[in-house]
């Protein structure tokens, strides 16, 4: 399984963004907007990533503020999450071969 790294991106007092970093590319996701379609963007490029092997992400941060305590439940639901969809997309054959 592959651990990557999730931080907060705090703008000010009110606007803050999650980032997943996956290799190279990193996604966003802003905490304080509502805007399911660039959620449902960055869970399709999950599922990608997914087809490629198990992940999880860490929660790593200095502040320990509201948007900490959000996130860090937001990435414990996700890690949930991540790891029942790969068990699907092994139990069905979805997965891409590795050899």
């Amino acid at each position: 399984m592959a651990t990557h790294n999730a931080t907060i991106e705090r703008k000010d007092n009110e606007n803050a963004t999650l980032k997943l970093a996956i290799g190279s590319e990193e996604l966003s996701i802003v905490l304080t907007e509502d805007n399911p379609n660039e959620i449902k963007a960055v869970f399709n490029k999950l599922l990608l990533q997914l087809k490629n092997g198990e992940i999880e992400f860490n929660l790593t941060d200095e502040k320990e503020d509201l948007h900490f305590h959000i996130c860090k439940e937001y990435i414990t639901q996700l890690n949930a999450e991540l790891k029942s969809t790969y068990t699907e997309l092994r139990d069905n054959g979805l997965l891409n071969e590795t050899e």
